[in-house]
């Protein structure tokens, strides 16, 4: 039976039993159940990270619901089905579609997890619902767990976007890679292998890198521009690793740029009612600077 409405009492289990979004609420919440806990969209809690805002979670299913009811696909697996039955965890992939103007830039944003699953209700579908209101075409990847698996997944993600950019009604040129944690990572190592190094022909790097409280440190010397922000009370990624990072990228050329926020843990997300409410603002000015 259908939801009349999404609320944060709604229950989790209703919201993936929902009609509406059919096999699109399948992968909403992590497949690896035991990182979450909660039996309702306001109680909603994945491991590692500061607890989702409410509101934010019932907006983007409400938005997932609404975009569906109106006969909009909103999920899409990048693996043929020949591929899902070779490896069955690739079933446990796809992007989610927030659709913004009709031919606009597109933003691909990768969840963390720790590689262990992917936290999307609060490191990437928010993402995705305020970017499409700023008219992004932005995606939000479910990938398969593991370094090398996810970096394959985006990869695929990039390739599959390119490939049906006029059905999807999107433009590549200038496109952004957008992570938080290991999805920060998966950004930024896509953004300097390329999709080549994970199983793809080669595409065009991303036009800006976006990354959220990572502590990654390596520095190859052909980043794309990064824009990255993080806590000073991340136990998990050292605002001090991230900031040497930046000034390394800068070092050669390289734009770049940092925001701290004082006193924030590690997976604030969006940062609604923090110090850090509006970085995505400023990362995407960011972006449109590169464009």
């Amino acid at each position: 039976m259908a939801i009349e409405m999404v609320t944060a009492s709604t229950r989790v289990t209703d919201v993936i039993k929902d009609p509406v979004l059919d096999d699109a609420a399948r992968l909403l919440f992590p497949a690896e159940d035991w990182y979450w806990s909660g039996d309702t969209l306001g109680a909603l809690e994945l491991t590692w990270y500061m607890r989702p805002d409410p509101q934010t979670t019932v907006d983007v299913v409400n938005r997932l619901r609404a975009d569906a009811a109106a006969g909009e696909r909103v999920f899409y697996d990048i693996y043929t089905e020949e591929e899902r039955r070779a490896d069955p965890a690739k079933r446990d992939t796809g992007l989610y579609f927030f659709r913004g103007d009709p031919g606009a830039h597109v933003a691909i944003v990768s969840a963390g997890g720790g590689f262990a699953y992917v936290g999307a209700m609060q490191d990437s579908f928010p993402h995705c619902l305020a970017l499409s209101k700023k008219g992004y075409n932005a995606f939000a990847l479910i990938y398969r767990p593991g370094a090398r698996t996810a970096c394959e997944d985006l990869a695929r993600a990039i390739a599959y976007i390119y490939q049906h950019e006029d059905e999807l009604g999107v433009t590549m040129d200038g496109y952004s890679l957008w992570g938080g944690s290991a999805g920060a990572r998966m950004a930024a190592w896509l953004g300097s292998y390329g999709t080549e190094a994970f199983g793809e022909r080669a595409y065009p790097r991303p036009a800006a890198v976006i990354m959220q409280y990572t502590g990654l440190s390596e520095v190859f010397g052909n980043e794309p521009p990064t824009y990255s922000c993080v806590g000073t009370r991340d136990g998990i990624a050292s605002w001090r690793t991230m900031d040497r990072r930046v000034r390394a990228i800068k070092a050669q050329g390289t734009d770049a740029m940092i925001e701290v926020f004082e006193g924030l843990p590690h997976g604030f997300g969006l940062g609604v009612g923090t110090v850090a409410e509006g970085w995505l603002d400023s990362a995407a000015a960011f972006w449109e600077r590169q464009l």
